[in-house]
């Protein structure tokens, strides 16, 4: 058995870059609320991605859990995903507003366009999709549907960081667009998040709900908790921002590989290349139809484990399939979300992985085949 391989490895800039960047603040002592240091990241994110707006925060859920409250979607239904991490429906639920559940599309895993009319009511107030493993969803299409029944678009961006779309950052698409910067994301800030957004009056409600509902030292006008990001979560991310063209370009090479080892492998299917997406390989999905592979996604999952690879299940279980939802939600109403759910492994994918461990990975899977 080789070195252990982890299934995601954080992208960190060096020691000596981090502390030059954090050095002023032992001058300064300004830790948080809206630093220098957020500012400055706050600017620069607004160019990376081809934003005309866009709000920091600890952490992608709050991001998408304030932006719902911003946007005064305080009751109604949300249309979204069951296949998706559970952070996106806690974050409606969260907001008092109640989540129906639309199908996926098999082959790139984002929101069935088709069955989304069927399930609007006169209590829909907003689509919340999402861009799963970096593949972009039917934007036009999504817009058209919320133009015509006059609905808010929310996307949970989360996966999509330095991707565009038809030459636009996928930031600029939507009402609202939620990035998370979490540690384990293509592009992080140790923990931390955004909502990139058009309409510039959003900006001054999204800085009071972070901060408690405060307007001023006299008034707080909204029951709002703390989701501010402070001064060494945006030094990190205004590191990492100078490096990640690099570690995108480092994750193709071993997107490349895999794709070169696994494409024609019979019963084990790849995430598409979508057409017009400039991509960030964040992932590396593969669903295995046990019939045409010879063994079943659990199967390939175990044998990684037993030669100290990590491999996830995700997304597994689908949303309505978790305890927390168990009774409330049929899963059988998202038939293909669940059919996916029990066939997908996301494999290691991070900056540093050679090719030399991908190509142990590929080993491994295709001796599984019976």
């Amino acid at each position: 058995m080789g070195s252990r391989i982890a299934v995601t490895r954080s992208s960190m800039p060096s020691f000596d870059e981090y502390t030059d960047e954090i050095r002023d603040l032992w001058e300064s002592h300004w830790l948080t609320n809206a630093g220098a240091k957020h500012e400055k990241l706050r600017e620069l994110l607004k160019e990376y991605l081809g934003v005309e707006n866009i709000a920091l925060f600890t952490n992608g859920h709050m991001a998408i859990e304030l932006t719902l409250q911003a946007l005064g979607l305080t009751e109604g239904e949300v249309i979204t995903s069951p296949f998706t991490f559970v952070s996106t429906t806690h974050a409606i639920v969260r907001s008092g507003l109640t989540p129906v559940f639309c199908d996926i599309d098999p082959d790139d895993f984002t929101m069935n366009t088709s069955k989304i009319e069927s399930l609007i009511t006169d209590k829909t107030v907003a689509i919340l999709p999402i861009h799963v493993y970096g593949n972009i969803c039917r934007i036009e299409e999504i817009q058209d549907i919320a133009n015509r029944h006059g609905l808010k678009v929310i996307y949970d961006a989360a996966h999509t960081f330095g991707e565009t779309y038809k030459g636009r950052g996928i930031g600029s698409y939507g009402d609202v667009s939620c990035f998370s910067f979490h540690a384990t994301k293509v592009y992080n800030t140790i923990e931390g998040g955004a909502a990139c957004f058009k309409d510039p009056s959003l900006d001054k409600k999204l800085a009071q709900v972070r901060d408690f509902g405060i307007v001023d030292e006299e008034i707080i006008s909204y029951v709002g908790p703390n989701a501010k990001m402070h001064e060494f979560s945006a030094a990190m991310g205004i590191c990492n921002l100078r490096h990640v063209d690099d570690e995108i370009a480092k994750r193709g090479k071993v997107s490349e590989r895999y794709r070169e080892r696994l494409e024609n492998v019979p019963g084990s299917r790849l995430s598409p290349v979508q057409k017009d997406v400039k991509p960030n390989h964040a992932y590396f999905p593969v669903v295995f139809d046990e019939a045409l592979f010879g063994a079943t996604r659990d199967e390939v999952f175990e044998a990684l484990g037993k030669n100290g690879i990590g491999a996830r299940k995700y997304f597994y279980p689908i949303i309505t399939e978790l305890d927390c939802y168990k009774g409330i939600y049929d899963p059988s109403e998202t038939p293909e979300a669940q059919r996916i759910s029990r066939r997908i492994l996301t494999l290691p994918m991070y900056a540093d992985l050679s090719l030399t461990d991908v190509d142990r990975i590929c080993d491994i899977i295709s001796g599984c085949r019976a």
